[in-house]
C-alpha cells in the first residue's frame, strides 16, 4: 500500500515538473509575442501616418472638378 502511494506521488511530481516547464515555455512565448505586438503597433502607426500624409498630398494636387466626359 505504501509503495502504491509512493509511486503515485512520484508520478504526480514528474507530471508537475513537466507542467511547470510547459508553463515557463508559454510565459516566454507570450512575452516574445507581447514585444512583437508592440513593435507591429508602432510600425502600423508610422505607416498610417505616412499614408495619411501621402493621401493629403495627392488630394491637394488633384483639382475638384468634373471629368471631361461630363
Amino acid at each position: 500500500m505504501e509503495d502504491d502511494v509512493s509511486l503515485r506521488f512520484e508520478k504526480l511530481e514528474i507530471k508537475n515538473s513537466y507542467i511547470e516547464d510547459f508553463v515557463q515555455q508559454l510565459q516566454e512565448v507570450v512575452a516574445e509575442h507581447s514585444k512583437l505586438i508592440e513593435v507591429l503597433r508602432e510600425e502600423n502607426r508610422v505607416l498610417s501616418a505616412k499614408l495619411n500624409d501621402a493621401l493629403e498630398l495627392v488630394q491637394a494636387e488633384i483639382p475638384n472638378r468634373k471629368p471631361p466626359h461630363y
